[in-house]
C-alpha cells in the first residue's frame, strides 16, 4: 500500500501558470528572468495558504534549473527533482519561528561566503521570518544589502507589518492576494475530476468557502469531506460534516422580517442553538446574507456575490422584495450584534434581543415622499399669510431697546421701535417706497440658508458676519437681521451694497438688510414679549398645526 500523500502536496504547483491567483507575481518575476534582472532579495507577503512558499520553490529550482523553458523550471533535472524532494544542498529553507536567534543569523553568515555545491546559486528560503528577533534582523542587514554573487535570499510573512524598515527597503517585495472563491472552486473542481470524485456545484461552493481565500485550508477541508463521504459528496452531507450553518436559515430570517413574526424568530434562535452551530458565525453569516440581498436589489445583478447558482437566483428574487434602505439598517443592527460577542457575556440573549429589534423595526419612508411633504407643509406655513403680509409686520414686536441701539457703534443707522409714534425722517429710513417690490417675511424665513450659503461662496469676509445674524422681521424691501455684537453689525453696514446684490441674486427682488444689535448677555426671558404671541408664523403653524405653548 503506497503513503497517502495529501491534495496540498500532491498538486502543489510544478510551473509558475499553475499559481492560482497570484499572476502579477509570476508574471514580474518571469520577465526578470528573462531579461537577467534578478535581485538578490525578494520579500513574498500575504494571507496563509495562497502560494508564496510554494511561488519561492519555482523561483529556486528555475535560477538552478538545467533547463529552464518559458521561465519554468523543467522538473525533470537533477537540481529540480533534489528541490522537490528536500534534499538539495543549494536551496535551504529556514523557519524563521525556530531559527529567530542572532546566533542563527550569525551562522548564516559565515555560511553565504561559501560557494554552491552543484547549483549556479544558493538560495536561502526562510519562511515566517517576521518572526526573527530584532538582533536577528540587525546581524542580517549588511550580508542582506550586499550578498555574494551567488546568493538569492527570498522571504516569506504573513505580517509584513512586524519586519523593520530597514528590512523592507533591502528587499524587492510582492503582496500575494487572497484567492477569490471562483478560483477555487476550479481548481478543485480539476482535482476532484483527476480523482475520479463526484461533487456537485453546491457541495465545491461549500468547501471553496470554508477556505476563506486560502486555496490549502481549502484543499485540506477537501480531504475532510472525502474521508468522510467518499467519492460522492453532496451538499447535506456536507453541512453535516462541517457544522457548517444551513443557507436556508438565513433566508427564513429575511421570511419572518417580512411577516414581522417575532415568535418565529425566537425559535429560529433556538434552532441555531440546538444544531450546535457557533452564535457568532450565525451572526456574521447574516451579515453576509443581507449584503448580499443589498449587492442584488441595488445593481440588478448577482455578478458580485458569491455563491452558488441557485442562491444567486433566489437573492435576485428576494432582494427585490426589499428597499435598499431598509436592507442597509439590517445589515447595520446585524453587524453590531457580530461585532459585540466579544464581550457580551451571553451571545444568546443578545442575538434574541437584536432579532426582536429587527422583526419590530418600521420600514423606512422614501425620502422622495419625505421631501414632498416638507414642501407642501413650507407652502402652507409660508405662503398662507401673504395677503396680511403688510398689517402682520406692523406688528412685529420691537426686537432692540433704546438702550441696545445707543450701544451700537458710530456709523451704523440706530432703529427705533416698530409701531411707536416714529418721526418723520424714521419713517423714511425703515419703510421702502410704495413702488419698490415688497419681499415676503416667509420666503426670507425659509430660504434664509441658501443666502447664507450664497453670501460665503461670493463673499467669503462677510459669510461669518451673515451667519451670525438672524432674520428678526421685514419691512417693505428692509430685512431686519439680529446680530450678537457690533462688530458684525458694522460689517453688515459697510457692505450693504454689497448684500443688496446678493440680495437680489437670492430672492429676484432689491432689498437690504439692516443690523440690530443685540446684548450678548440678555437672556431668553428678557427676550420673550406678550407680542412674540401675534408673529405670522406662530399664528400659522397654530392654525395649521394646532399646536399650543409647551407649560
Amino acid at each position: 500500500m503506497s503513503d497517502y500523500i495529501v491534495t496540498a502536496r500532491k498538486w502543489r504547483p510544478t510551473r509558475f501558470e499553475d499559481v492560482i491567483g497570484q499572476e502579477h507575481v509570476t508574471s514580474t518575476l518571469r520577465n526578470a528572468l528573462a531579461t537577467h534582472r534578478l535581485a538578490h532579495a525578494y520579500l513574498f507577503s500575504g494571507p496563509r495558504g495562497v502560494g508564496k512558499t510554494t511561488t519561492a520553490r519555482l523561483l529556486a529550482k528555475v535560477v538552478n534549473c538545467k533547463n529552464p523553458t518559458n521561465g519554468n523550471p523543467d522538473n525533470t533535472c537533477e537540481n529540480c527533482v533534489e528541490v522537490n524532494e528536500g534534499r538539495s544542498f543549494d536551496v535551504l529553507e529556514i523557519d524563521g519561528a525556530s531559527n529567530r536567534g542572532v546566533e542563527e543569523i550569525r551562522n548564516l553568515r559565515e555560511a553565504v561566503k561559501y560557494a554552491p555545491a552543484k547549483a549556479a546559486r544558493k538560495v536561502y528560503i526562510i519562511d515566517e521570518v517576521h518572526m526573527l528577533t530584532k538582533e536577528a534582523f540587525n546581524a542580517l542587514l549588511k550580508t542582506l544589502e550586499e550578498p555574494p554573487a551567488h546568493i538569492l535570499f527570498i522571504f516569506a510573512t504573513t505580517e509584513l507589518q512586524k519586519l523593520p524598515a530597514t528590512i523592507l527597503s533591502r528587499c524587492q517585495r510582492f503582496e500575494f492576494r487572497r484567492i477569490p472563491v471562483d478560483r477555487i472552486k476550479q481548481n478543485l473542481a480539476s482535482i476532484a475530476k483527476a480523482e475520479n470524485i463526484t461533487l456537485d456545484d453546491e457541495a465545491l461552493q461549500l468547501i471553496a468557502r470554508k477556505g476563506d481565500g486560502s486555496l490549502r485550508d481549502a484543499q485540506s477541508t477537501f480531504d475532510m469531506v472525502i474521508s468522510l463521504c467518499g467519492t460522492t459528496v453532496t451538499a447535506p452531507q456536507i453541512v453535516q460534516a462541517l457544522n457548517v450553518v444551513d443557507q436556508e436559515l438565513y433566508f427564513r430570517v429575511t421570511d419572518l422580517i417580512k411577516e414581522k413574526n417575532t415568535a418565529g424568530a425566537l425559535a429560529l434562535v433556538e434552532d441555531v442553538v440546538g444544531r450546535g452551530y457557533d452564535l457568532k458565525e450565525f451572526a456574521e453569516g447574516l451579515v453576509e446574507h443581507m449584503r448580499n440581498l443589498l449587492i442584488a436589489r441595488a445593481t440588478g445583478s448577482t455578478a458580485l456575490i458569491e455563491a452558488s447558482d441557485v442562491y444567486r437566483k433566489r437573492y435576485a428574487e428576494e432582494g427585490a422584495k426589499f428597499s435598499p434602505t431598509d436592507l442597509m439598517r439590517f445589515q447595520r443592527l446585524l453587524a453590531g450584534t457580530a461585532s459585540s460577542f466579544r464581550w457580551v457575556a451571553q451571545p444568546r440573549f443578545k442575538l434574541e434581543a437584536d432579532l426582536v429589534q429587527l422583526m419590530q423595526m418600521p420600514g423606512a419612508q422614501d425620502v422622495g415622499e419625505v421631501l414632498r411633504d416638507l414642501d407642501a407643509l413650507k407652502k402652507k406655513l409660508f405662503e398662507a399669510p401673504l395677503t396680511t403680509a403688510p398689517a402682520v409686520v406692523q406688528r412685529i414686536p420691537p426686537i432692540a431697546s433704546a438702550q441696545q441701539s445707543s450701544r451700537v457703534r458710530p456709523g451704523l443707522t440706530p432703529l427705533r421701535p416698530v409701531g411707536t409714534n416714529n418721526t418723520a425722517s424714521h419713517q423714511t429710513t425703515v419703510s421702502a417706497p410704495s413702488s419698490t417690490p415688497r419681499i415676503s417675511e416667509g420666503e426670507v424665513m425659509s430660504r434664509w440658508k441658501e443666502f447664507v450659503d450664497l453670501v460665503a461662496r461670493k463673499k467669503i469676509s462677510l459669510g461669518a458676519a451673515i451667519e451670525a445674524a438672524v432674520p428678526a422681521g421685514v419691512v417693505g424691501a428692509v430685512i431686519r437681521v439680529r446680530c450678537g455684537d457690533p462688530f458684525h453689525a458694522d460689517q453688515i453696514t459697510r457692505n450693504r451694497e454689497a448684500l443688496s446684490d446678493l440680495l437680489e441674486e437670492a430672492f429676484h427682488v432689491r432689498a437690504r438688510l439692516e443690523p440690530i444689535v443685540e446684548k450678548a448677555d440678555s437672556s431668553p426671558e428678557s427676550r420673550e414679549t406678550s407680542a412674540d404671541e401675534d408673529h405670522p408664523m406662530l399664528k400659522v403653524i397654530k392654525k395649521e398645526l394646532g399646536a399650543r405653548p409647551v407649560e
